[in-house]
């Protein structure tokens, strides 16, 4: 049983081989006809292409027109010509590979077939060669031939007979050539899917098969393509024929093709629009008498959707072109359809840059064209872009997206559009007409006018960065002058582009500083003035000019309150207070010649002065300090209000680019320097983190973070208000007259940045679709304002700040600098006894000796711990740390007093101030009066009464006291004495 089975398994073994056998050699059969076929088929061809070569391109070549459209139309045959050569080239080359091929018994495989292997070449090249040949029937090249060389062609006709059957002495030379040029090179085409075909039929399934099918249906496509070219170009000829040639001249090009006429397929335009419509594959053309509109196809849209009452009809297409707008109105819904579909084919093509293959398929077939283009455009009619080159990208007619706008005058834009306008992010440069410069705007816009946050360089060196609205400066900015001429900064608000209300003018030439409200770009209402020689005064102002009495601090201590002039003379009734207490009152004249005259009463009975007069402070009541800077708060909250929105966050809190005019496309130039941080600041991304710290200890570091950076809304705003303080208060500004104007302004900083911030998380809750915590009272408001936001910002204006502390108490300061330098030359022993500290709390221990050397002469020996730990106080600007190193220098007395008793030892005050004057006389901290008054006014109001408020108290108490203490005669009479 098994030795039958394998009998018959052997058997159909080798059938099958067989018959593999035999479809393989049929297979090899019908490879071996096919190429025979093509051999010839490319042979006659061949042969064909040769005789036209030699009869018609050969004779129509030797001599070249010399009138201008014969001229034109002869280049057009060169190039024809060429292609012509081209073809017959490849022809020349697949006989030789197929014949080559025949000659050998090699097997069968597809790269023998050269039309399949090579297709894409041969498609090419006929494409090439028909387009050609349409461009040269579209400018009646071959009439133009046939005329200029009419007697020649009379004895050409046997030629052509050769080459058509159907020729009779009736038929046109024109329409001989015709045919004869473009019928063998169509039915060789024909011939190529003949051949595909029947090897196709023979063809297993497979990978071959489906090469050669593929094939098949492109050879099929060049076959369509071919009819539709010169249908094309026909159609296209015909209408030439019908226009008169001024249309002609203007709009006949040999690559230009009618697609559609409204003769043909009857279609209407607006009323009085035209006569005549039609569609060509790169313009849209209405006709109207004698004049004619065209429509490049790139920049056209078609809306199906219309319903205007223009339209002449029910089934109307609505055309949009960049400055124009009409209605195409088909008889009925069928009509109305091939035109649409007709057009939207065209302007796809169009867009892409070239036409399809084949040119048309059925109607409604292919893709819509995209309503979002980037082109080049110039608008001619008026409106605001007239004469404005435009490139950019398009949406439905109109400049949408990013794009440039130029005029020839010079202006330029670049940026973002929407609907037709600018909108969004741009940089606009503006010649200026009297100098070879420009003003360059890099700003915000809102539907076509600037708004929002911007930089403008002008021509003239001066440099605007604030906000804009309706093409003119608007709310918080600043304006600086560079030229040498006359430098100026202006910092504070405007309106409709004059400075108005609230802000800070510094004349650098005159040295001088005003502080105060402004109306139409002159100083109005109440105002200080700031001189670089410390002279300050404050007066009401009227259109630039003084009115009414003031108060004059002068640097000397001096005070006067009258009238003065501008440059600070005495002018009638008034009050001088010098600083020995003198007091002159009365009325005052400055004649040519005989300098200040008075007439008055003079006071010598007062001693010195009150500090509440020479240490008066300005401001307070003029410039309440919620109305300081209401310009920048505003625009942070209506950035809140408006929902945070991702692309309105730049116009509301500002942007950070380069001071540069150069031109530039670059998205980092355009758009906020990105830099390098590692922390993500988009919206979406800030209101998603918001809700994540709810800690205290969370929160601050998420502060902290926020407020350094430069693209966080709330460092923007800190940033903001850091320029704001430094306009006002730094260098020339630097008055101790200013001193609480400035404290309370930063106290103020830290309770809006904290609303603020209340205002983020309220939002990104309520997107979360939390319920926000109910609102905080106003108390507990400032407490979070004091303990979590002061500490953070409080670095960005310490040095301005110190500086006006220390110039308040800068006499003070000096006196205690004076007692400290006496206390220092006591040695350690000595100033113990001096300060009457008592003996059983000296720590002698630490006084370690060296040989020869007196206990007696040792210094800085004692409470060493406690005096390092006092002057870290300079090393932090936190009042909360400062606070924490005193409560650390006072465990430190405490911790020393302990281990001389040699038991837990709790000092009571009498004790403590001594041994804390011990430690602040050996600490020999600089300014320490500007440092206890800054840390009193800072520090968080929950510490009043408490252990930092006692220890405070006690530091202010030492520091009085060195003041008081005149040490220069006790010193010499205790060294005398010892002497």
């Amino acid at each position: 049983m098994a030795g039958k089975a394998l009998q018959l398994h052997t058997i159909a073994y080798n059938a099958k081989r067989r018959r593999v056998w035999h479809k393989g050699r049929q297979l090899d059969m019908c490879a071996a006809e096919a190429t025979t076929s093509l051999l010839q088929v490319e042979e006659n061809f061949s042969a064909c292409l040769a005789r036209m070569d030699a009869l018609i391109f050969k004779p129509l070549l030797q001599s070249e027109p010399s009138d201008q459209k014969g001229k034109e139309n002869f280049k057009l045959f060169l190039l024809l010509n060429d292609q012509f050569q081209a073809l017959w080239n490849l022809t020349e080359e697949n006989y030789r590979i197929v014949k080559q091929k025949c000659s050998t018994s090699e097997s069968f495989c597809i790269q023998d077939i050269y039309i399949v292997w090579k297709g894409d070449l041969f498609l090419s090249l006929y494409i090439q060669y028909f387009v050609t040949f349409a461009n040269y029937v579209v400018v009646h090249g071959f009439e133009h031939a046939t005329k200029s060389k009419s007697e020649a062609w009379k004895h050409h006709k046997t030629v052509l007979k050769q080459f058509l059957t159907d020729f009779t002495t009736e038929t046109s030379m024109s329409l001989a050539l015709y045919t004869v040029l473009h019928k063998p090179v169509r039915d060789h085409v024909e011939q190529y899917i003949l051949l595909l075909n029947k090897l196709n039929e023979v063809l297993q399934e497979g990978s071959e098969k489906d090469i050669v099918t593929s094939a098949v249906k492109e050879y099929v496509k060049l076959k369509s393509f071919i009819s539709q070219v010169l249908d094309e170009a026909c159609f296209t000829k015909t209408l030439w024929k019908s226009l008169g040639y001024k249309f002609t001249d203007m709009l006949c090009v040999p690559e230009r093709r009618l697609l559609e006429d409204s003769k043909n397929l009857p279609i209407s335009a607006s009323t009085n629009r035209s006569d005549r419509i039609l569609l060509f594959d790169d313009v849209l053309v209405l006709i109207q008498g004698n004049s004619f509109q065209s429509f490049d196809l790139k920049l056209v849209w078609v809306d199906e959707t219309c319903r205007e009452k223009s339209a002449p009809g029910p089934y109307g297409l609505r055309i949009i072109t960049p400055e124009e707008t009409f209605v195409l109105s088909a008889k009925d819904p069928q009509m109305k359809a091939v035109w649409q579909w007709k057009l939207n084919q065209a302007i796809r093509q169009a867009l892409n840059g070239k036409r399809d293959f084949p040119l048309w398929g059925k109607t409604g077939e292919g893709t819509e064209p995209s309503s979002c283009r980037f082109f080049t455009y110039v608008f001619r009619l008026e409106s605001k872009f007239k004469n404005a080159s435009y490139e950019g990208e398009w949406h439905w007619g109109k400049p949408h997206g990013k794009g440039t706008l130029k005029w020839r005058d010079g202006r330029n834009h670049v940026g973002d559009f929407k609907e037709g306008l600018e909108h969004g992010f741009g940089i606009c440069l503006v010649p200026r007409r009297s100098e070879d410069r420009y003003d360059c705007y890099k700003c915000h816009w809102y539907e076509g006018k600037m708004r929002g946050y911007g930089i403008c360089e002008y021509g003239n060196d001066m440099v605007y960065k604030g906000y804009f609205k309706d093409d003119v400066r608007q709310g918080f900015g600043i304006l600086e002058n560079f030229s040498a001429e006359h430098p100026f900064k202006y910092t504070g608000q405007w309106e409709n582009d004059k400075k108005n209300g609230y802000g800070v003018w510094e004349d650098k030439d005159r040295g001088e500083r005003y502080i105060g409200t402004w109306l139409d770009d002159h100083r109005h209402g109440q105002g200080i003035v700031v001189t670089q020689s410390g002279v300050c005064y404050q007066r009401t102002f009227h259109a630039d000019k003084m009115v009414g009495s003031g108060i004059l601090l002068l640097e000397d201590d001096s005070v006067y309150e009258g009238n003065f002039t501008q440059d600070l003379t005495f002018v009638g009734k008034g009050k001088l207070s010098f600083a020995n207490g003198f007091i002159l009152e009365g009325t005052f004249t400055n004649k040519s010649g005989q300098g200040l005259q008075t007439q008055g009463i003079l006071n010598t009975s007062n001693e010195q002065l009150d500090e509440r007069i020479t240490k008066a402070q300005l401001g307070l009541k003029e410039f309440p300090v919620e109305k300081r800077w209401k310009g920048i708060y505003d625009q942070f909250l209506e950035f809140i209000h408006s929902g945070c929105k991702e692309e309105m966050e730049e116009s509301f809190t500002g942007f950070h680019i380069q001071t540069s005019k150069e031109l530039r496309k670059s998205q980092e130039y355009l758009f906020c320097q990105r830099g390098t941080e590692d922390v993500s600041w988009k919206t979406e991304d800030i209101l998603e983190e918001l809700v994540q710290h709810h800690e205290l200890g969370s929160l601050q570091s998420y502060l902290e973070k926020a407020l350094k950076s430069s693209l966080h809304p709330l460092g923007k705003l800190l940033k903001a208000l850091t320029i704001a303080f430094q306009a006002t208060y730094s260098g020339i500004g630097a008055n101790r007259h200013l001193l609480t104007m400035a404290q309370e302004e930063v106290k103020y900083y830290a309770k809006k940045i904290w609303e603020f911030y209340q205002g983020l998380l309220h939002l990104a809750l309520e997107q979360k679709g939390q319920l926000p915590a109910k609102c905080v009272d106003g108390e507990v408001s400032d407490q979070k304002a004091y303990s979590v936001v002061l500490p953070l910002i409080l670095p960005c204006f310490y040095p301005e700040l110190f500086m006006l502390y220390m110039l308040y108490h800068e006499r003070e300061d000096d006196l205690y600098c004076q007692g400290i330098v006496d206390l220092s030359l006591f040695p350690d022993i000595k100033l113990l006894e001096f300060l009457d500290v008592q003996k059983h709390l000296w720590p002698l221990k630490d006084l370690t000796l060296t040989t020869n050397q007196r206990r007696s002469l040792i210094k800085d020996k004692c409470f060493l711990s406690a005096t390092e730990c006092l002057q870290k106080l300079i090393t932090t600007v936190d009042p909360r740390e400062k606070l924490l190193i005193l409560q650390k220098t006072y465990e430190e007395i405490e911790s020393t007093v302990s281990r001389v008793v040699e038991k837990d030892y709790k000092l009571p005050m009498d004790d403590l101030l001594p041994l804390l004057m011990y430690v602040v006389s050996r600490a020999k901290i600089q300014h320490l009066g500007a440092e206890i008054h800054l840390i009193r006014d800072l520090m968080d109001p929950t510490n009043q009464g408490g252990l930092y408020d006692f220890l405070l108290t006690a530091l202010e108490s030492c520091y009085e006291h060195i003041q008081r203490m005149r040490l220069h005669q006790r010193e010499n009479c205790h060294v005398t004495r010892t002497s």
